[in-house]
């Protein structure tokens, strides 16, 4: 799938969306093989840059969100949507792709 690129100087996530900045992939294999940039998997782990409000329950009260910005977090291979902004590439999804915080 083919990222968005955005004109945009910040992006703020809605309902229970967060944006991830997607770390580096391995450029190397284990034993010290470089890789084509169409040999690197996609990345799943990330830092939130960006959370969105709430999800909002059937009596109008927002569910706060189980994570942070600045958390360091595993997702869904394929899941949300991929993002560059301003030469740096993020991933939009909502929270219930994440799963898991890295400690």
């Amino acid at each position: 799938m083919a990222a968005i690129t955005l004109a945009a100087s910040s992006v703020k996530p809605l309902a229970d969306r967060v944006l991830i900045k997607v770390s580096a992939s391995e450029e190397t294999t284990a034993g010290g093989i470089l890789l084509p940039d169409t040999a690197k998997e996609k990345p799943q782990v990330g830092e939130i840059t960006a959370v969105g409000p709430g999800k909002t329950d059937d009596k109008g009260n927002r569910q706060a969100l189980d994570v942070n910005i600045g958390d360091k977090v595993l997702y869904s291979k394929y899941a949300g949507t991929d993002i560059k902004l301003g030469g740096e590439e993020y991933v939009l999804l909502s929270e219930k792709d994440i799963l898991a915080v890295l400690g």
